[in-house]
């Protein structure tokens, strides 16, 4: 049986406010992120998957480092493959949301609203007559904001005058945000992947500069597609092939009702297992170098 890292108590190193994966010890100027193997779905903690924080935590550095010519980040340093020392930022309350394809299931997905109808997204409209998995002519800016509720998707006057950002700091958050999601999208292809879209969130530190903060093109905030294979399908009608994080997800809902049960039945050893080893080969692909 691989170890796993549940959650940690270290009591020396400040408060503690505990996420859905990681343990956040917060002091005067800096915060101390330690990813953990806590696999968060149905607004629960449905397993522990082995090497899960390492390969998120050490995904972020790869990109928080490759992106710092076009925004520093809140990166200290990395002492452990699990943990990151972070700048303190005042956190700006709009999730940066890019995305390069029309796809999507849920509610807020570009391609659901799309089907309902909806034609322009951000600065960009769209003709009729699009399939879903199509690339977009452009990456769109599609922001949510961050509440403590539900993110909302609002126009950029709504969350003015909702006081979530001003006009100069949305526009340069956009700006940034587009910056960073052509580099992932080029360093991408390189690999033999493509980014399909993702999700940055930014903060202001002392000097009320902007600065990239949580995670980056991380396997739990970006969605990934097989690039070789990518035109093939989609000229059949077939789904793109990814790296399916889905198959737990859909276990839990055949063997349980997931939101409603209070005590979930344990994940399959094998299927932890396989979803451990999915993590890795996501690591070493998108990164280029061997999971140690």
């Amino acid at each position: 049986m691989t170890e796993v890292l549940r959650e940690t108590n270290f009591t020396s190193l400040g408060k503690k406010k505990t996420g859905k994966v990681r343990d956040i010890y917060e002091q005067p100027e800096r915060l101390i992120l330690i990813t953990t193997d806590r696999h968060s779905s149905f607004d629960r903690i449905i397993a522990h998957v082995p090497h899960k924080g390492q390969v998120l935590n050490q995904v972020s550095g790869f990109w928080f480092e490759a992106t710092k010519d076009i925004l520093p980040n809140h990166v200290i340093s990395i002492p452990d493959p699990n943990v990151t020392v972070a700048k303190k930022c005042k956190m700006v309350p709009v999730e940066a949301v890019m995305r390069g394809y029309l796809t999507g299931v849920t509610d807020t997905a570009i391609w659901t609203r799309y089907q309902n109808g909806q034609r322009t997204f951000g600065d960009l409209t769209l003709p009729d007559g699009m399939k879903k998995n199509q690339k977009l002519p452009q990456p769109i800016f599609d922001p949510t904001t961050k509440e403590e509720e539900h993110d909302r998707t609002l126009t950029l006057e709504q969350m003015i005058a909702e006081g979530f950002i001003t006009k100069e700091l949305f526009s340069k958050v956009k700006e940034v945000a587009m910056k960073l999601f052509v580099r992932g999208q080029e360093m991408a292809a390189e690999r033999g992947l493509i980014l399909v879209d993702t999700k940055y969130e930014f903060g202001l530190d002392q000097n009320d500069q902007l600065v990239l903060i949580d995670e980056i093109h991380t396997p739990d905030s970006s969605r990934w597609w097989k690039l070789d294979s990518y035109d093939a399908r989609f000229a059949a009608g077939q789904e793109p092939e990814y790296f399916d994080k889905e198959f737990l997800r859909l276990w839990f809902k055949e063997h349980s009702d997931p939101y409603k049960d209070a005590k979930l039945p344990e994940a399959p050893d094998g299927l932890v297992q396989e979803l451990s080893r999915r993590y890795i080969e996501m690591y070493e692909q998108i990164t280029g170098q061997k999971f140690i």
